[in-house]
């Protein structure tokens, strides 16, 4: 990665902060969490830049927009909220699946 990339995914970070702190108070309490949740169990694709919390900010600044409570517009089950948002994504869980899937079938046919 360029020195150019790394200064611009930096600046990009930043204003993505500005915009999360810019939220109401309830819902930077749940953004926070989901960032973490997706880092945690984590699509891939996170590695690749901030375009799936850049979607969920502007989500939230347009359920703010409207006067909506954070769980009017994630609904009570945040985890479930995430789940639904990265179903059809790669995530870390499944590639270590396969990857143990993979070392099985390889020790299994020494």
């Amino acid at each position: 990665m360029s020195i150019k990339k790394i200064i611009e995914g930096k600046k990009e970070w930043r204003a993505h902060v500005s915009r999360v702190k810019a939220l109401p108070q309830d819902y930077q309490i749940v953004y926070k969490e989901i960032q973490k949740y997706l880092f945690k169990i984590g699509p891939v694709e996170l590695n690749e830049g901030i375009g799936l919390l850049s979607e969920i900010l502007s989500f939230f600044e347009e359920g703010a927009a409207t006067g909506k409570g954070v769980l009017e517009v994630t609904g009570t089950d945040v985890a479930a909220f995430c789940d639904a948002l990265i179903e059809d994504s790669t995530t870390y869980a499944d590639l270590y699946q396969q990857l143990v899937n993979q070392k099985v079938d390889k020790d299994m046919k020494k």
